[in-house]
C-alpha cells in the first residue's frame, strides 16, 4: 500500500510543477552539475516505505525523502567537483525544498526544458562558428 502511496505522491508533485525554479539555476553552474549528476544516478524508493500520517504538502515531500535511497559518494564522483558531506548537503537544500530534483532520478520538467535549450544555443553557436571559419 505505502509503494502505490509514494508513486501517488511523487506524481502529484511532478503535475504540480512551477515554471519558477528555473531561475534557481540560471547562472549557478554548480547546481547545473548536480542537476545533470543527478539523473545519472541510482535513486530508489525503500523497500517498505514508512506510514504517511500526515497531509500537508511539505511533510508529503519529507516523507518521500524520507523513504528514498542513493549514494552521497556516487553523486559526487558524477559531479566532478570536490564537495565535502557539508557542501554537498548545503547545495542539494534549495535544490530539494524547491523541488528541482525528484525520488526517482528525474528532474523538474521546466529545468529539463531550460537545460536542453542551453545545449541547443550551445550546439548553434558552435555551427555558426565553425562556419565562419570555413
Amino acid at each position: 500500500m505505502n509503494e502505490n502511496l509514494y508513486t501517488e505522491k511523487l506524481v502529484w508533485f511532478k503535475q504540480n510543477e512551477k515554471p519558477e525554479t528555473v531561475l534557481l539555476i540560471a547562472d549557478n553552474q554548480e547546481f547545473i552539475k548536480i542537476i545533470v549528476a543527478w539523473t545519472n544516478l541510482d535513486v530508489r524508493r525503500t523497500d517498505k516505505p514508512s506510514g504517511l500520517s500526515i497531509e500537508s504538502e511539505s511533510e508529503i515531500w519529507e516523507w518521500l525523502w524520507e523513504n528514498s535511497s542513493f549514494s552521497r559518494v556516487e553523486l559526487k564522483e558524477e559531479i566532478g567537483i570536490p564537495f565535502s558531506e557539508v557542501a554537498l548537503e548545503n547545495k542539494m537544500k534549495p535544490l530539494i525544498g524547491n523541488r528541482l530534483i525528484y525520488l526517482d532520478g528525474t528532474v523538474n520538467s521546466f529545468i529539463q526544458r531550460y537545460l536542453r535549450e542551453r545545449v541547443i544555443k550551445l550546439f548553434e553557436v558552435k555551427s555558426k562558428k565553425s562556419a565562419k571559419k570555413s
